[in-house]
């Protein structure tokens, strides 16, 4: 991971800039140290030394090696640095491997395109999509990115947005849902609105109304399990095909949801990072005969 040293850097030690700039624990600074992981300019240096404007700063954290199988498969790549992917996430895809689908899940090929790259790091998600959802799908190269990510996420510091297309006529234009979400049951993989349930928050607004469907642009403010699914569902607004809430649609073979943005401050660079995940072709399909075009 490389840190390229700023104006406002000048003057502060290495030691200062990885603990307050770039937010190294002193644990992890510790262990860096001992292991000579820390390189200015190729070479290492002292972590009392002062960093000039320019310099780049190169920190090697210990990674496990991916143990995954590499399986080529298509990749809609939306943004990547030395230290983030993100993904477009096609839909009928499972995320990582499970028992049911040990291979040709988004995990295999993404190990595919890295090593492809020369890069055998371990994958970890920063957050993760149903198998029949689509869109944006960020992937952390280090553990300390994967924190940090994580750290963002769980206090609503990286804004996530989607788009849902549901049965019904929607009658306000922008509305919150506050509901708790919970099992159905112990052994059940559905959820539902339940009083002991965990807070749960999705706020959704009408961009587009059809006869009989609304397009819904849709924003998170917790993450549960199904939450937009179970939500809109709750409300009378199924999603269009979701069979596990719902039903098949004649349209497409899949729920109409999909991740369409993501944004977030850079944990290293802090800039402010835009994704934008373009509709599928099912989902344009569907809404170019809603349409009538």
């Amino acid at each position: 991971m490389k840190y390229i040293i700023k104006k406002e850097d000048e003057n502060l030690t290495i030691k200062e800039i990885l603990t307050s700039k770039i937010g190294v624990s002193s644990r992890l600074y510790t262990r860096l140290k001992k292991n000579k992981k820390i390189i200015v300019n190729g070479i290492n240096r002292l972590p009392h030394e002062c960093l000039k404007e320019h310099d780049v700063l190169e920190i090697n954290f210990d990674y496990e090696i991916n143990t995954f199988e590499l399986e080529e498969g298509p990749l809609e790549v939306l943004y990547e640095d030395d230290m983030i992917l993100a993904v477009n996430k096609n839909p009928f895809l499972v995320v990582h491997p499970t028992k049911g689908h040990p291979t040709g899940t988004l995990m295999n090929h993404i190990a595919y395109y890295l090593a492809k790259n020369g890069d055998d790091s371990k994958i970890r998600f920063v957050n993760r999509l149903d198998r029949d959802t689509s869109g944006v799908v960020i992937i952390a190269k280090n553990q300390f990115i994967h924190h940090r990510l994580s750290e963002a996420m769980k206090a609503r510091e990286v804004n996530k947005e989607y788009i849902a297309l549901v049965e019904g006529m929607v009658e306000k234009d922008i509305d919150l849902i506050d509901l708790p979400i919970e099992r159905e049951s112990e052994d059940s993989i559905n959820r539902i609105v339940r009083k002991d349930g965990k807070p749960s928050q999705t706020q959704y607004e009408v961009i587009e109304r059809f006869n009989e469907y609304a397009l819904l642009k849709i924003k998170l403010f917790t993450g549960r399990t199904h939450q937009i699914r179970v939500h809109l569902t709750h409300i009378g607004y199924p999603i269009m095909g979701d069979e596990l809430y719902n039903k098949k649609s004649e349209f497409m073979d899949r729920q109409f949801l999909h991740c369409t943005e993501m944004d977030f401050v850079h944990p290293i660079t802090k800039e402010k990072i835009i994704l934008n995940a373009p509709y599928k072709t099912d989902m344009n399909k569907v809404l170019d005969r809603l349409r009538g075009e």
